[in-house]
């Protein structure tokens, strides 16, 4: 059994621990409300978007587009959406997990990381790094996805790169966060639904010049969508693993409490065994 000072000075160590936990909870706890609430307001938006870019492509029948005809490059670029700093639970890992545990080819991906954690991870695993928007994912705005779509979509216009993903995690509540993997380009249109009316769709003005407009803000305002559900998703994460660790932290302290107790009962019974004999040995 250890002795009572080594008890002592775990239980205080501990301790200090869970303030630390009990502080980063709370703060998380605040930076949550106003990003959930972000996130809650602009999700609608962002998955009408998508859906109805798909639909308009679905009644637009055969389109030789840039951004719709396969690339000629088996380059993909993957946007990789994590944190800057860790200590929230697997938030960042189940990210990276999408990248190195799916079925793209580590030698066709060139990794554009928006968050530290994700490009450190990447990185050790021996993933190409083509650009690093780490600071975007502290404050993203509208403009941070604007550079991010500008630089990317160049890429894939270029015939450098053929796939443009998407990596992050979807905020679906407080303790739901799911990890996403979604194809940007080539759009393809979802085609399993009827069309209600024959009639194709009509552009104006002309439907390549409709498009170039179009894909690029559709593109743009998925990215923007992605980065502000991510966040959200980070603060749920560590408030969860935060709120864990505090409890864990509460469970050594009571069972140090009772080791720490048997271990003064037992020096006391010590003690009290020694006199004994002590005063009899003088009798």
């Amino acid at each position: 059994m250890a002795s009572m000072r080594d008890i002592k000075r775990r239980k205080s160590s501990i301790s200090s621990t869970q303030q630390i936990t009990k502080a980063m909870k709370l703060v998380s706890t605040v930076k949550l409300q106003k990003t959930k609430m972000r996130a809650e307001h602009a999700k609608p938006y962002f998955d009408e978007m998508y859906a109805v870019i798909t639909s308009v492509l679905a009644k637009s029948g055969s389109i030789d587009h840039p951004y719709l005809r396969p690339g000629t490059s088996e380059k993909k670029a993957v946007i990789v959406v994590t944190s800057n700093r860790g200590l929230a639970g697997g938030y960042n890992s189940n990210v990276v997990k999408l990248i190195t545990a799916g079925e793209l080819e580590k030698e066709k991906l060139e990794i554009y990381t928006v968050g530290k954690k994700g490009k450190e991870a990447l990185e050790k695993r021996g993933y190409a790094m083509k650009e690093d928007y780490s600071n975007v994912i502290n404050d993203p705005s509208y403009q941070d996805a604007v550079e991010i779509s500008t630089k990317v979509l160049e890429e894939f216009k270029s015939g450098r790169i053929g796939e443009i993903y998407l990596a992050y995690t979807s905020f679906k509540n407080t303790v739901v966060h799911e990890p996403k993997l979604l194809k940007l380009l080539p759009v393809e249109a979802d085609r399993s639904k009827p069309v209600r009316s024959e009639a194709l769709m009509n552009y104006e003005p002309e439907e390549e010049e409709a498009l170039e407009i179009i894909i690029p803000k559709y593109v743009t305002s998925i990215i923007y969508g992605a980065l502000i559900e991510a966040v959200a998703s980070e603060n749920g994460a560590r408030m969860q693993a935060m709120d864990a660790a505090t409890s864990n932290a509460e469970e050594m302290i009571e069972k140090l409490s009772l080791l720490y107790n048997r271990a003064r009962q037992g020096s006391i019974t010590q003690e009290l065994t020694e006199i004994i004999a002590g005063a009899e040995a003088v009798d």
